[in-house]
């Protein structure tokens, strides 16, 4: 017993140790370096994030105190803000956002349906009653989105109870935009084809930004669901414009 102890101590000061070098690993990584599989990874990332030695990330770390630290706690804390929302037999949208796509993890309902277009979320975990279903359509690197005509045509009799959507900018002149032409009008038809509500995820550093193409009106949004960085006047103009917006604070986790 002594010894599996220390084998499990000796290989999570390894991690700390190969994280001072490089402030962000991958899971994947980490299990090829170690030798170890990705489930014993997760639950060794999972100790050392409870010791607050590091923060994990989607399909990762960051080591604690790196630049990216503290927007990538807010995104986590946004998703799972954000997955209250969620009910027994809801069916979703989530988009190409890697921080909408966080929510998978702390879904807690039962049968719930997810429609996405981020390939990602193959490899993302979840609880066994969430049912995920890639909409297909050209695959799209390096955020592995699928766009494209067959993605749409899937989508065009699809009507999801909720869309989650992450966005590149959020604000009450121009709504959500995103910086990458063809996902405008995947994230126009989910927003359109959501029956109850269109929630938009958006840490600090996207309220009151304004990228090149607009994926959705600010009065198609129901919801803002950002963290306690974000500009109060940027959030005054978007909840002028009928949004609801929720604000996450650190101390509130």
């Amino acid at each position: 017993m002594k010894k599996d102890r220390a084998c499990v101590e000796n290989r999570r000061s390894r991690i700390l140790e190969l994280m001072e070098k490089n402030p962000r690993v991958r899971v994947d990584e980490l299990a090829e370096a170690l030798e170890v599989s990705l489930i014993t990874i997760r639950r060794d990332l999972q100790y050392l994030e409870d010791k607050k030695l590091l923060v994990r990330t989607h399909g990762g770390a960051i080591a604690s105190g790196s630049p990216v630290d503290e927007v990538s706690l807010y995104r986590r804390l946004i998703a799972e803000f954000a997955a209250k929302f969620v009910a027994d037999n809801d069916t979703l949208f989530i988009n190409t956002s890697s921080n909408a796509l966080k929510i998978l993890e702390y879904i807690n309902c039962s049968n719930v349906t997810v429609i996405t277009n981020n390939g990602k979320a193959i490899h993302c975990e979840h609880s066994q009653e969430v049912n995920v279903v890639l909409t297909g359509g050209e695959l799209r690197y390096p955020k592995e989105a699928m766009v494209g005509d067959f993605a749409l045509r899937n989508l065009q009799t699809i009507y999801a109870k909720k869309a989650f959507i992450g966005c590149s900018g959020i604000s009450g002149e121009n709504g959500m935009t995103t910086e990458i032409f063809n996902e405008v009008s995947i994230n126009e038809m989910m927003a359109g084809h959501a029956t109850q509500a269109v929630y938009v995820l958006a840490d600090h550093t996207k309220i009151g930004k304004n990228s090149s193409f607009v994926s959705c009106p600010i009065e198609k949004i129901k919801c803002l669901i950002t963290d306690e960085k974000a500009s109060s006047e940027a959030l005054d103009l978007i909840r002028e414009k009928g949004v609801e917006v929720f604000v996450v604070h650190r101390s509130d986790f």
